[in-house]
């Protein structure tokens, strides 16, 4: 395995293929703050049905629903939903709560990753100071953000995660090419670089659309 240390915040029909797929290659631990949850796939059982039991028997995944387990973490993938709002306004609220749990352990020199679906902008305008915020670190040099749109299909077992290519964006050169190496390393038709994050999520929206 790889040095790299994963985390996968948020399990659901995203974040555990991802989290399971990443554990083939690196050390990777799966959080949700469902402790019902952690203990559903402990015993081999994904109500979502995107893993099968043997698959998660088999992974090396470790399963937390303790964010103290989340400390020391290189990277940090936010797979939390974004469900719309009744003024169909997007509920931040799940994003804004992993980002206060990654920055209460997170460690200068960490990348943050989000997948979750949001309008352009919002990684850096809304999810940056909300991490600054919880760790009293600064966005842009003592962590770096990026995003990755999920492109999962759900219930599609002929194209899997791993068989769709993957966009991905980063702030600044280096966080790229770390993210392009990470996700290209469990994608097999390879990386899209965009050119900014600002256009992955746009990327995200127009798919959804």
């Amino acid at each position: 395995m790889e040095q790299q240390r994963i985390a996968v915040v948020g399990l659901g029909y995203v974040g555990l293929p991802l989290s399971v797929a990443l554990a083939r290659k690196f050390v990777t631990i799966g959080f949700d703050v469902s402790k019902r949850r952690i203990e559903e796939l402990g015993r081999g059982d994904d109500s979502t049905h995107e893993v099968s039991a043997d698959a998660l028997r088999a992974s090396s995944l470790e399963l937390t629903a303790d964010p103290a387990k989340l400390a020391g973490c290189d990277i940090y993938i936010v797979t939390v939903p974004t469900p719309i709002d009744d003024a169909n306004r997007p509920d931040f609220s799940a994003v804004l709560a992993a980002c206060g749990t990654i920055g209460r352990v997170m460690a200068p020199g960490t990348i943050v990753v989000f997948e979750s679906t949001v309008y352009p902008g919002a990684t850096e305008e809304v999810c940056g100071p909300a991490l600054e915020k919880a760790s009293g670190l600064k966005c842009g040099s003592d962590f770096t953000l990026g995003y990755s749109p999920e492109r999962i299909n759900p219930g599609d077992k002929d194209r899997p995660l791993e068989k769709i290519t993957k966009v991905v964006a980063g702030q600044g050169p280096e966080t790229l090419a770390c993210l392009s190496s990470v996700y290209g390393a469990i994608i097999e038709p390879g990386i899209h670089q965009a050119p900014s994050i600002k256009v992955a999520e746009a990327a995200k929206v127009i798919e959804n659309t």
